[in-house]
């Protein structure tokens, strides 16, 4: 009995702190669902129903559409380009304000989130890949692996690279101050108009259920179709020892991520569209953002990795 209230407050206190206990989880079965941690995220979903109650304006889906776009950018722009993969390079000031924009779209910590994509990288549709379809299907790659006690721990032998750096640790272990700090900025900013431009029609709620709740659980699932719909919709342009493909849907919706193929084939460069007509809204924002000096030294693609492991024309796009 003490022992299950113990694991129920671990639970509970790793909604603040998901450090908390950490020596205990990999002790935990791996693959049953934890109702009680993943609590905040049921909630987030939840908390969309509000909708039913505050109804809706231009500017309140305005800027759900606004936090959407910034934050889908800062997923696939920071999160993956940069903490995964180090693409491209910053300054330690720049970097840290990537991770906190990373943060707001309160899909954890800015390691943890790179070292799940590096296990992804040297283990892709394996069992060692947590979140492959392969294992357990498309619900299970989507938000599955998610609500595991497998997938709650930061891997620290992946992310020693940016362990050095205390403000992305702490960063990484509050990982809900910045997304709490943003809902609280969303209702009172909601409150503001509704006080000073009440022509708008919006209000404190309403705002705070579309700018935070509804854009918040559209990013993570637009995030979380390359986990799942990428590794079984779409093409091969490349012969990779995996399931991925390239989606031009996905793409539009993640802002380049859909050239998933693409990206497995040759995963150190800043560009997945490697193709001018291969649209890659996150690389063209880099690109503008080393226009203004903030990243620097965009890696390539490299000529050799354009024209190595094609697949032949006539059997593109099928099942590897």
């Amino acid at each position: 009995m003490l022992q299950r209230v113990r694991r129920l407050a671990l639970a509970a206190a790793r909604w603040f702190d998901s450090e908390a206990g950490a020596e205990a989880l990999g002790a935990e079965p791996s693959e049953h669902v934890d109702w009680l941690r993943c609590v905040p995220f049921l909630a987030l979903h939840a908390g969309c129903l509000g909708v039913i109650w505050v109804g809706w304006s231009p500017a309140a889906a305005g800027v759900a559409v606004g936090l959407y776009v910034v934050r889908m950018f800062a997923i696939t722009g920071f999160y993956h380009r940069y903490f995964s993969h180090k693409t491209f390079k910053a300054s330690r000031f720049w970097q840290f304000l990537f991770a906190v924009l990373g943060n707001s779209s309160a899909q954890r910590g800015p390691l943890w989130w790179a070292a799940h994509h590096r296990v992804h990288h040297a283990h892709a549709d394996t069992e060692k890949d947590i979140h492959s379809p392969s294992r357990r299907g498309f619900w299970w790659s989507h938000i599955g692996w998610l609500m595991t006690p497998a997938a709650f721990p930061t891997d620290w032998r992946r992310v020693r690279d940016w362990a050095k750096f205390p403000e992305l640790v702490w960063l990484n272990r509050f990982d809900v101050v910045v997304p709490l700090m943003l809902a609280a900025g969303l209702y009172g900013l909601g409150a503001a108009l509704a006080a000073w431009a009440p022509g708008l029609g919006t209000s404190g709620p309403q705002m705070l259920v579309w700018g935070f709740f509804i854009s918040t659980v559209v990013l993570f699932h637009g995030t979380a179709t390359i986990n799942s719909l990428d590794h079984i919709w779409g093409r091969r342009r490349y012969a990779t020892p995996d399931t991925s493909r390239n989606n031009a849907f996905l793409s539009v919706i993640t802002l380049g991520e859909g050239w998933h193929n693409n990206h497995h084939h040759c995963s150190t460069t800043v560009r997945q569209g490697f193709f001018w007509w291969e649209f890659d809204i996150t690389y063209y924002l880099l690109v503008a953002l080393s226009w203004l000096g903030i990243v620097r030294e965009l890696s390539p693609v490299p000529e050799r990795k354009l024209a190595s492991g094609l697949i032949d024309d006539r059997t593109e796009g099928t099942p590897s």
